[in-house]
C-alpha cells in the first residue's frame, strides 16, 4: 500500500498564492485610503478589500475565506486612521464566511467569471455594510435604516460595479465577442 503525497510544487504554488493575497490586501487597503478618494461619488467609495475577500473565499473555500477576511479587515483597520480596531476584521470575517458558502471545488473560475460573482459580492457587501453601519450608528444619534439605505446600499452597488473587473478577467473567452 503506497501513500501518495501531494507534490511539493502544489504546496509552493499555494504558498505563493497566499503571499500574493497578503500583498494584494496591503495594496488594496492603501488604495482604499488614498486613490479611491478620487473616484468617490458623493463621498461614497467602493470597498476593494471586500472584493478581494470574496475572491479569496470563492477560490479557496470558507475556512480560508474566514481567516483571509479577518486578516484583510485587520490590515485595513491598522492602516485606516479613523477606524475602530476590530470592526473591519469582524465584518470582513463575516464576508469570508458568506462568500465561502459559494465555493465549488472545480468551478471557481466559472463562478468568478460569471454574473454569480457579482451577486455574491453584492450580497456580501450588503451584509458587511449592515453590520458595519449598525456598529457605527449605534454609538451616534443617527437612525439606522435611513442611514443604511442611503449609504449601505449605495456603497454595495458601487462595490459591485468594481467587481466587474475580476469577473471580466476570469470570463471564458470562447463564445464571447
Amino acid at each position: 500500500m503506497k501513500i501518495k503525497f501531494k507534490p511539493e510544487n502544489t504546496n509552493k504554488a499555494r504558498n505563493i498564492r497566499f503571499i500574493v493575497y497578503f500583498v494584494s490586501a496591503i495594496v488594496l487597503s492603501v488604495a482604499n485610503l488614498t486613490v479611491i478618494n478620487y473616484i468617490s461619488v458623493e463621498g461614497l467609495m467602493p470597498d476593494l478589500t471586500l472584493i478581494l475577500c470574496v475572491l479569496i473565499a470563492v477560490r479557496e473555500g470558507q475556512f480560508v475565506g474566514v481567516f483571509a477576511g479577518f486578516f484583510i479587515g485587520l490590515i485595513f483597520d491598522f492602516l485606516s486612521p479613523d477606524a475602530v480596531i476590530g470592526t473591519g476584521a469582524l465584518t470582513k470575517t463575516v464576508v469570508g464566511l458568506i462568500a465561502g458558502w459559494f465555493h465549488r471545488e472545480k468551478k471557481t473560475d466559472f463562478i468568478i467569471g460569471s454574473y454569480r460573482f457579482l451577486l455574491i459580492v453584492l450580497f456580501s457587501s450588503i451584509v458587511h455594510n449592515a453590520i458595519y453601519f449598525f456598529m457605527y450608528v449605534k454609538s451616534s444619534e443617527l437612525m439606522f435604516m435611513p442611514f443604511f439605505l442611503k449609504y449601505g446600499i449605495a456603497i454595495s452597488l458601487y462595490t459591485t460595479v468594481f467587481a466587474v473587473f475580476p469577473m471580466l478577467l476570469k470570463m471564458p473567452k470562447k463564445g464571447y465577442l
